[in-house]
C-alpha cells in the first residue's frame, strides 16, 4: 500500500467527507466512509462490506489510508470509491493468486478495480478475502512457532 500513497490521497478526495486539510472531516468509520458516496455506490460498497465482513468475520473494520479497512493481525482488505469504480486492495499476493479469474478486471499490484456499471463478483470478492484470512493465519502460526523455537 505504501506504494500507492498517492494514489490514495485521489480516492480520498472522491469522498464528500474527506478533506485532507481538515482531518476532524474525515470519517472515523466504515458507516461514515460510505455514507460520503452516492447512493448507487453506497448500495454497492454496502454489499462488498457485507461479503467481506461473512469471509472474514474476525476482521475488525476502521478507515486505513483514508479507505475502509478490514484488519486481521495487519491490514486484510482495504475498498475504496472512485466515480467509475469501487477500488479492492487485497494485497500483490492475492491478486497474483486470482489473476486469471480477475482477467475481465483492471488490476495493478495489489488493486483491482470493479466498474460500477457492471455486476460486482461477490463470490470472488469473498474468496479473495477468505485467500487473505489463510495466508494471515499461516503467518501467525509461522511468527508463534518461530517465537517458540527461540525459547526452547
Amino acid at each position: 500500500m505504501q506504494d500507492n500513497g498517492n494514489i490514495i490521497v485521489v480516492l480520498m478526495l472522491k469522498n464528500k467527507n474527506a478533506n485532507p486539510m481538515n482531518t476532524e472531516s474525515m470519517p472515523q468509520n466504515i458507516d461514515e466512509y460510505i455514507a460520503g458516496f452516492p447512493d448507487n455506490m453506497q448500495e454497492l460498497m454496502q454489499q462488498l462490506r457485507k461479503t467481506i465482513r461473512e469471509a472474514a468475520p474476525e476482521a475488525k473494520e476502521k478507515i486505513s489510508w483514508g479507505m475502509a479497512t478490514f484488519a486481521l493481525e495487519g491490514n486484510l482488505v482495504h475498498f475504496a470509491g472512485n466515480k467509475r469504480h469501487i477500488g479492492l486492495y487485497p494485497g500483490a499476493e492475492a491478486v497474483e493468486a486470482f489473476k486469471d479469474r480477475l482477467s475481465a478486471f483492471k488490476t495493478s499490484k495489489g488493486a483491482i478495480r470493479f466498474p460500477i456499471d457492471k455486476p460486482t463478483p461477490l463470490e470472488l470478492v469473498a474468496e479473495i478475502v477468505s485467500f487473505n484470512v489463510m495466508r494471515r493465519k499461516e503467518e501467525v502460526e509461522k511468527r508463534i512457532k518461530g517465537k517458540r523455537k527461540g525459547k526452547d
